[in-house]
């Protein structure tokens, strides 16, 4: 049987050279943070409605934050969702 040679081949190549990596990487982070707050209001007892109005904000937002398909949402929401679960977003930039 012969050995298939993947040397340098990587998922993150393909999407960079399709132009896709930014957006893939976006997605992935939003999934991410979507379940952590879901998780935290889970663990805080907190329903959606009651989430909303810690945030001071609709519950139709607070869907779209929760939705992992959902990928544009605000620095500003998130932060505020952080806070009403008792949290903080850190973000750094690092090299790529």
């Amino acid at each position: 049987m012969k050995k298939i040679d993947h040397t340098g081949s990587r998922f993150d190549d393909f999407l960079e050279e399709k132009g896709l990596l930014a957006e893939a990487e976006a997605v992935a982070i939003k999934r991410v943070l979507a379940w952590q707050v879901s998780e935290a209001m889970k663990a805080r007892k907190l329903t959606k409605d009651a989430m909303a109005k810690k945030m001071k904000t609709s519950r139709s937002q607070l869907d779209r934050l929760l939705d992992p398909e959902a990928a544009s949402v605000t620095l500003s929401t998130m932060t505020r969702a952080a806070a009403a679960v008792g949290k903080k977003l850190n973000f750094k930039l690092v090299n790529a």
